[in-house]
């Protein structure tokens, strides 16, 4: 018994029981039935050789009971039964006298299931006999009883089918998980209805199996890049498909593409790489401009050893300007510069003037000595 669930499980697609209805059993039917109701009542106070309130108020509740079967099994061979056991219940329980209350309840259980309330996004596919009647729009319509029921029910709105493509192999053999959505609408209810069995369940297992033949003809980098031509394409291959079921595809749309962690680490080292690549060009770029800068540079100052005295003072200006600062220069430069001597002479000074000022103070303190 295992084994045969298992292989039963394994099968996909299987049939699920949905239970059928040949109308829809609302608010509004529930309306109908209560004035047919009323009606009964007041014919059997008029024309009936019985009334008995309590009696009556008991055999309203069974029907209106009865009402809630219909909205919970709303079949035709239902509102049969409830008409034969209201019939029946008057020799049993009742009396016969309460023939006219028994006839508005049995019109009020078939037209209170014939009145077909539809709103505006839907529309209704109507057989007769087994055969295709008429497509009904919004607003209010009529069935006959028991010969009309109601096919389907459809959202001509626009929907939304989520689905995916679990590890399918790409045209550069690279697993990948996909999610997409796809936007549809009905725009032939008849089609829809007639044409296939469950044309949701058949739209959704046409975008995955689309999903998948456009994977496997496209590489990874194709896949990550060009979603957008890539949704087109599968647009264009479930338009050809669903157009004669009545059944628009608007558009194809990825949330999510999942790639093997190793190789998206890959994929992260392979970019981080070519950034750097581009980043050390970019580099060596601007060593040529500053380069060539200062070659023309250098052909200013060429002939004329004062302004590049000048521009060397000021280089070492710009350096030393600010406090903690120190610039080391090759002896070279600062031979060619005549930074040497400067410094040398600039030292120079400044010792004299300290020498000075020391000889200076002792001067002036003998001097003192003696006038005292």
């Amino acid at each position: 018994m295992n084994v045969f669930q298992k292989k039963l499980d394994g099968v996909k697609n299987q049939r699920q029981p949905i239970l059928k209805k040949d109308y829809s059993y609302n608010a509004f039917s529930f309306m109908i039935l209560g004035i047919f109701l009323a009606l009964g009542t007041t014919a059997q106070y008029l024309w009936g050789d019985l009334f008995d309130l309590k009696e009556i108020v008991y055999y309203a509740g069974g029907i209106l009971w009865g009402g809630i079967i219909l909205a919970i099994v709303p079949l035709w061979i239902m509102n049969v039964l409830l008409i034969i056991g209201a019939w029946l219940y008057l020799p049993v329980q009742m009396s016969t006298a309460y023939y006219p209350l028994a006839i508005a309840a049995s019109l009020g259980i078939l037209f209170s299931a014939s009145m077909e309330l539809i709103y505006q996004w839907d529309k209704v596919v109507v057989l007769r006999m087994g055969r295709f009647r008429s497509v009904h729009g919004p607003g209010l319509f009529t069935l006959i009883p028991l010969v009309d029921r109601v096919a389907a029910y459809v959202d001509t709105r626009i929907r939304v089918t989520d689905f995916s493509a679990e590890k399918t192999i790409t045209k550069d053999t690279v697993p990948v998980h996909v999610d997409a959505l796809c936007f549809w609408m009905v725009w032939d209810a008849k089609q829809a209805v007639l044409e296939v069995e469950n044309f949701e369940e058949a739209i959704s297992l046409s975008a995955q199996t689309a999903l998948r033949d456009a994977i496997g003809k496209h590489d990874l980098s194709t896949l990550l890049s060009g979603r957008e031509e890539l949704g087109h394409e599968i647009q264009r291959v479930l338009d050809a498909k669903t157009n004669p079921w009545g059944v628009s595809i608007l558009s194809i749309e990825f949330t999510d593409v999942i790639i093997p962690r190793e190789l998206e680490d890959a994929m992260s080292k392979k970019a981080q790489a070519e950034r750097e690549k581009q980043s050390r060009i970019i580099l060596g770029e601007a060593e040529i401009e500053v380069a060539r800068k200062f070659r023309e540079a250098s052909e200013n100052y060429k002939g004329s050893p004062e302004a590049l005295q000048l521009r060397a003072m000021n280089m070492v200006y710009e350096g030393i300007r600010h406090k903690g600062s120190m610039m080391i220069l090759p002896s070279s430069a600062l031979d060619s510069m005549n930074l040497g001597g400067t410094m040398g002479m600039t030292s120079l000074q400044k010792q004299l003037d300290k020498e000075n000022e020391s000889r200076g103070s002792a001067e002036g303190g003998s001097t003192g000595g003696m006038e005292k």
